[in-house]
């Protein structure tokens, strides 16, 4: 089932656009609330660069044999409790006291396409 594979999934892959129109693709952990993807980042990575010219993301476990991969639009969001919980609870991570990645971002998916699942 799909929510148990985003449960327990540590990393995605995340695919932003360059302002030049060079794709950039790197893992990053994240977390599925209410249908809404979530990932937090340095504000000043090259994603979140990436982010403030072009907000459309593709996004995809890394289970190439069983793909899950979704696309959607990313917004600069100051996390709920709910998502604070979200990561403390999946990777033991307090995102509100990181100094280093302090950028969190919400996608709302316009388009999801499984695989065998």
């Amino acid at each position: 089932m799909a929510d148990s594979r985003l449960r327990a999934a540590q990393n995605m892959w995340l695919a932003t656009v360059r302002p030049d129109g060079r794709p950039h693709l790197i893992p990053i952990w994240f977390g599925v609330l209410d249908g809404k993807w979530y990932f937090v980042t340095g504000p000043e990575s090259v994603k979140a660069r990436n982010l403030q010219h072009n907000a459309r993301v593709a996004m995809a476990l890394e289970d190439g044999s069983n793909p899950l991969v979704v696309e959607g639009v990313a917004r600069p969001v100051t996390p709920s409790a709910e998502v604070v919980r979200l990561f403390k609870d999946k990777f033991d991570w307090d995102i509100t006291t990181d100094g280093e990645y302090s950028a969190v971002y919400e996608v709302a998916v316009t388009k999801r396409v499984l695989g065998k699942d």
